[in-house]
């Protein structure tokens, strides 16, 4: 069997062509939004949405926090379906994508973005660096395809050295929470599959040439934001540091049930609202709407919005 190229199939391909299929029958893929930073181009595409229970961000949480719901058109009562939007990013050199998606084994409403990839003209074997924000299902898992190779066969994988570390560790599925224990097991598997593809770096370092990985631990103990830059222009990789447009946005200090250190993470956003407003920075948040991309305006009330771009 020959592609369009003249060339033999691979078994990724085969994979990919199969993933595509079934994932159709739930989401149509997307590349939600591209545009030049710099010299280089950011595209996100989707791995479809999330599908959670009513209750899951908003249980235990204050009543001010209705109103903010009330403005954006959801209720504490309603399913929380954020968007899982995943970063790429191509400077002429590299072809680096940030996450990679939840594959087929986490939820149906998500592993669309081979889809997606295909709507954006990238092919798997395109893809020269997956770096990871952190190891939570939706970021990790689909990373390996059903045969257990890599699903990014060429590419270089990244991740932070705490957060890797925190996910091999024996201890942290006994203290990880009941309600997380899965995402131990699944994220174990795809570390030890992956094994010394994984490289590992530091906090605070220029990763790849224009690239450099920024501490936002809290949501995961070593979970990382990424600065990219080109020329004058930045744009800030969130991950789920900033993991919604509603309430983490009207006050960053409230304290959110899907984070594993709340306080902390409490903490990090606080900070980053701080940076993200006073260098004027693009952001690109996994979890945000319509593709993720857009600023941080300040707001009357004294918090934030986001303004998609």
């Amino acid at each position: 069997m020959t592609n369009t190229y003249g060339s033999s199939l691979t078994r990724r391909q085969i994979l990919a062509g199969a993933t595509a299929i079934a994932s159709a029958q739930f989401l149509l893929p997307r590349s939600l939004y591209a545009a030049p930073v710099g010299t280089a181009t950011l595209t996100t595409v989707s791995d479809g949405n999330l599908s959670l229970p009513a209750g899951f961000s908003t249980d235990g949480m204050p009543p001010e926090i209705d109103p903010v719901l009330a403005k954006h058109g959801l209720t504490r009562d309603m399913p929380f379906t954020p968007e899982c939007n995943l970063t790429l990013w191509q400077d002429g050199e590299n072809t680096v994508i940030f996450d990679a998606g939840a594959g087929p084994d986490f939820m149906p409403s998500t592993g669309i973005l081979l889809d997606s990839l295909d709507a954006a003209g990238i092919a798997p074997d395109d893809v020269t660096h997956v770096v990871f924000t952190h190891a939570h299902p939706d970021h990790l898992w689909g990373v390996i395809d059903d045969f257990d190779d890599p699903m990014f066969y060429n590419a270089r994988h990244m991740m932070g050295r705490v957060e890797r570390d925190y996910w091999l560790n024996p201890n942290t599925v006994d203290t990880i929470g009941v309600e997380r224990q899965a995402f131990v097991a699944g994220a174990l598997r795809r570390l030890e599959l992956l094994g010394d593809r994984i490289e590992v770096f530091e906090d605070e370092t220029e990763i790849l040439p224009g690239i450099y990985a920024q501490a936002s631990g809290g949501h995961t103990p070593g979970h990382i934001a990424f600065e990219l830059r080109s020329g004058s222009e930045t744009a800030l990789v969130l991950g789920d540091a900033i993991g919604n447009h509603h309430m983490s946005f009207a006050n960053p200090l409230w304290e959110l049930n899907s984070d594993q250190d709340k306080a902390e993470a409490a903490k990090t956003r606080a900070k980053l609202f701080d940076r993200i407003t006073a260098e004027q920075m693009a952001i690109v948040g996994f979890h945000l709407p319509n593709g993720g991309f857009g600023r941080v305006e300040t707001a009357s009330d004294g918090g934030y919005q986001f303004v998609q771009s």
